[in-house]
């Protein structure tokens, strides 16, 4: 696990904890006291990208927020399902072993088809759910700059050795520019093509046909969606992100038409980055009229 340097402890300033798995080490958060708030994130991020809503929780809340294995300054093994069901299964383990008791779900990007594939194991747990621009169901197209991502040889050069897909994401995921301490937080964990095994694999996870060894296991989440329909799920929406777009809003409208939904028309994918305080309040509110 790489050591968190003094510039990095000003925007994350966290103390180190790790879940020992079989597959490798996996760091998280655990900081605060109150009714947990579980929060996952996606890819190109880590923990990090959590890391004002866990200030702004902390004082209230148990925060708890997961790097999935390969992701952030969790073990980064050459070799270990970064799959789905991977990703599924180790989180699971997480969150047993926390011991949480009933907690309200953070979900972003690909942390919703993870999130919604634990709680689905765990619904008896799950308070409320948060619903942050991601999509826990197949969908038809994926943009072309990802698409390209996936392209053999091109794609591992791509986003392993240029580092092209973490570096894209600290310019094209929000409305305002990034700070550049901010950038390179996001950009710490990724700095070698080692450091992005996690990276690659989880864009050639994305099951855009039918044969994909991931496809099943996320239509089947999708479909476990009718379970939530009148639970308290909350839908927070960038609506400048070009990825999670809003036709993906429109199917979680339809398949969970009792959400709350709120969107922000000055918001990109990263809208914790550009919604900030408001967005960190809605959660706040929302977890705390759950509780």
């Amino acid at each position: 696990m790489k050591a968190v340097p003094p510039w990095l402890r000003v925007l994350y300033p966290f103390e180190e904890k790790v879940h020992l798995g079989a597959e490798g080490n996996l760091h998280f958060v655990d900081t605060g006291d109150g009714v947990p708030v579980v929060m996952l994130h996606g890819n190109p991020t880590w923990s990090f990208f959590y890391r004002d809503l866990i200030l702004a929780l902390r004082g209230s809340h148990r925060c708890l927020a997961l790097d999935h294995l390969g992701c952030g300054l969790s073990g980064k093994p050459a070799s270990a399902d970064y799959t789905l069901a991977g990703h599924i299964r180790r989180g699971l383990e997480w969150l047993d072993a926390r011991e949480t008791g009933p907690f309200h779900l953070v979900v972003h990007d690909w942390g919703g088809a993870i999130g919604f594939g634990m709680a689905r194991e765990r619904r008896e747990a799950v308070r409320s759910i948060t619903v942050l621009n991601t999509a826990a169901f197949p969908f038809a197209t994926i943009p072309l700059r990802i698409a390209a991502c996936r392209w053999p040889l091109v794609g591992p050069l791509m986003v392993r050795g240029a580092n092209a897909f973490v570096e894209a994401a600290t310019v094209m995921t929000t409305c305002e520019p990034l700070p550049e301490a901010v950038k390179e937080g996001f950009r710490f964990p990724y700095r070698t093509w080692a450091d992005r095994v996690a990276v690659a694999a989880f864009v050639r996870d994305i099951p855009m046909r039918r044969g994909h060894p991931s496809r099943k296991l996320l239509e089947s989440i999708g479909e476990s969606l009718t379970y939530w329909r009148g639970k308290p799920i909350q839908i927070l929406w960038g609506m400048q992100d070009w990825c999670f777009h809003e036709g993906i809003l429109a199917e979680w409208r339809r398949r969970l038409p009792e959400a709350e939904v709120h969107t922000f028309a000055e918001a990109g994918h990263y809208l914790l980055e550009d919604g900030g305080s408001e967005i960190m309040d809605r959660i706040s509110a929302f977890a705390d009229r759950n509780a």
